[in-house]
């Protein structure tokens, strides 16, 4: 075998290249490249799950999260008011109170 085993952050690369609209191909792209310190692509990943996926749940708490370790506090609060009104007429009451308790913890 001479192939390098592929990096997680690659393969989901691979898979949100192929499949542009796969929320959680992207969610996690997004995660990862938050994780691993990467915080211009993190944003840019999150930016564009909610833009093709307002619905996505998920993505506002990890993305207003994100924000915050950014110091980015009115874009998170933003963020948060978004999915918590999406959570709501989802009818996703435990998200709905996460982010609403991030929200309630902004200075």
């Amino acid at each position: 075998m001479t192939g390098q085993k592929k990096t997680r952050r690659q393969l989901l690369e691979e898979f949100v290249a192929k499949e542009p609209n796969d929320s959680f191909s992207r969610y996690g792209l997004a995660l990862e490249c938050s994780n691993s310190g990467d915080a211009p692509n993190a944003d840019l990943h999150f930016r564009e799950l909610l833009q093709r996926n307002i619905e996505y749940v998920p993505g506002y708490l990890m993305y207003a999260q994100f924000l915050v370790k950014q110091s980015r506090t009115d874009e998170a609060r933003a963020v948060l008011n978004t999915g918590i009104t999406v959570a709501a007429r989802k009818g996703d009451a435990h998200a709905r109170s996460e982010m609403e308790s991030l929200f309630s913890e902004l200075p």
